[in-house]
């Protein structure tokens, strides 16, 4: 049982649901999100969204291969859709992100905003061949040419299904980013400095009026997120 469920008392804060309706709610695959930063399909499709009533309903759409997340058919219904994922029901297209409370939110986006989705990346690695591997925030791992172009905190715009690098959007002063942790979560703001500190404690980004540590920020750069906020 604990295997594909959870407590629904001890489920993420932010997870949008009430907490005293059942005693148990789906948990999502182990795969690319944290369980504070993706839902299981079921729950979106059922209790965030509304386009099913049933967790039958919801296999049904799933088996018919009506669902799609970052633009690849999904038919595990405890597939998570986690932050910055597109999720795609027919003609109807979702992004998620987070609100001001830290809420996972599924907002309607275009059909051409679909297409495309951010990826910040968390870290690089040498791999055989000497090749260097980024890996992204969303479990992806992409292979590029030059090493020293890419940084850790840096973002890539990529296109969907195919994964080709449209833009890369670069951390540092000035760069609008969106905020995923800490008071002003679910907020964007442009960078006004990045301080690495030379000790165990985390890297600080400063901006206009308050600061946060770095694996709050997600660069985001010129892309359009269905926020309802922007904080200069």
């Amino acid at each position: 049982m604990s295997n594909n469920h959870l407590k629904r008392l001890a489920m993420p804060r932010s997870w949008p649901l009430p907490r005293k309706t059942t005693v148990w709610v789906t948990r999502p695959s182990p795969g690319a999100h944290t369980l504070e930063h993706c839902m299981p399909i079921t729950l979106v499709l059922r209790d965030v969204l509304g386009m099913a009533d049933t967790a039958r309903e919801v296999r049904y759409i799933l088996h018919n291969e009506l669902a799609q997340v970052d633009g690849r058919v999904v038919k595990d219904t405890r597939r998570g859709v986690g932050l910055m994922d597109v999720l795609s029901v027919g003609d109807e297209h979702f992004r998620c992100v987070l609100d001001h409370n830290g809420r996972l939110r599924y907002r309607p986006i275009s059909a051409a905003e679909s297409s495309w989705k951010v990826c910040r990346i968390d870290g690089k690695s040498t791999i055989k061949g000497g090749k260097t591997q980024l890996n992204l925030h969303d479990g992806r791992n992409i292979l590029v040419d030059d090493a020293q172009a890419y940084n850790t905190g840096d973002s890539l715009k990529l296109n969907l299904p195919d994964q080709k690098i449209l833009e890369h959007i670069r951390f540092g002063e000035g760069t609008r980013c969106f905020l995923i942790g800490g008071a002003h979560v679910g907020s964007t703001a442009d960078v006004k400095e990045y301080i690495v500190k030379r000790s165990s404690m985390p890297n600080e980004v400063q901006f206009d009026g308050f600061d946060t540590v770095a694996r709050n920020v997600f660069a985001v750069g010129d892309a359009a997120l269905p926020l309802t906020e922007v904080t200069q």
